[in-house]
């Protein structure tokens, strides 16, 4: 007969949080040091201490690592620095992104090379520096913060669509290399979260931003904007044992947007 288990217990396991200064990131990193994470905060804001600061405040785990996620040297060190703090990493959320909406024809080069390099190098370069770490310790989860628009195209925001869904694809290559090192890779593939991006985006458009979020949540079965928690149970989720055998998939949390 089975037997209740805490599946959902992330003690003694350190979480590597990215873009974790604000939005989707702090949520996460609030929730997983709520069920016993320790929790190593990443970003290149330097806001990300404050928010450290009130983690610890609440009797848990958290430090903060100032990274450029799309600078070699940078990511290694920050890892190197991880590892030498808490001795280990167990979970590693690559969730730093920024978006540009223009279509290809109005987008600067330069445009073009941040939306990429923040969203899909660093995902690359933090997973080249954090696996071998996991693997040392027999194994983790990896997951990489997609979006709807990376299974789906979207308007105004070529990069953003190009960067997405290179995403969810590298997580499929990843979980496929890496399975055998007992490290499982997914994507969490969020619909429009009622985050600081998300407003900028609005803003970016020239539109009214409280109109720009109601009509971002039109059309929706569950007829609400996401909040930040709703992406961080997703990846509670993902980085627990209640999905030791979920590797290679793309979990859509929408509110059912592309239902």
């Amino acid at each position: 007969m089975l037997q209740k288990k805490d599946v959902l217990n992330l003690e003694g396991k350190v979480a590597v949080i990215t873009g974790s200064a604000s939005g989707i990131g702090l949520g996460t990193a609030e929730l997983l040091s709520a069920y016993g994470a320790k929790v190593a905060m990443v970003d290149i804001s330097p806001k990300g201490e404050e928010a450290a600061e009130r983690i610890r405040k609440e009797g848990r785990t958290a430090e903060f690592f100032k990274c450029d996620v799309t600078s070699l040297e940078d990511v290694r060190k920050t890892v190197e620095n991880i590892k030498n703090k808490f001795g280990r990493i167990d979970i590693l959320f690559n969730n730093a992104g920024v978006t540009v909406r223009k279509t290809v024809v109005d987008l600067e080069e330069k445009e073009w090379d941040f939306v990429i390099g923040v969203g899909l190098k660093g995902t690359y370069l933090m997973s080249k520096f954090v696996i071998p770490v996991m693997a040392e310790v027999g194994g983790g989860s990896i997951i990489n913060t997609g979006s709807g628009w990376g299974l789906k195209g979207g308007d105004k925001a070529a990069a953003y669509c190009a960067m997405k869904g290179g995403i969810v694809n590298l997580t499929r290559a990843m979980a496929i290399d890496h399975g055998p090192q007992n490290i499982r890779v997914n994507s969490i593939n969020p619909g429009d979260t009622d985050t600081a991006m998300l407003r900028d985006e609005g803003k970016q458009l020239g539109c009214e931003v409280n109109a720009f979020l109601k009509d971002s949540a039109k059309g929706r079965p569950l007829e609400r904007l996401g909040v930040p928690e709703d992406i961080a149970n997703a990846v509670l989720f993902l980085a627990s044992d209640l999905s030791v055998w979920v590797t290679g998939t793309a979990l859509v949390v929408d509110g059912g947007g592309i239902a």
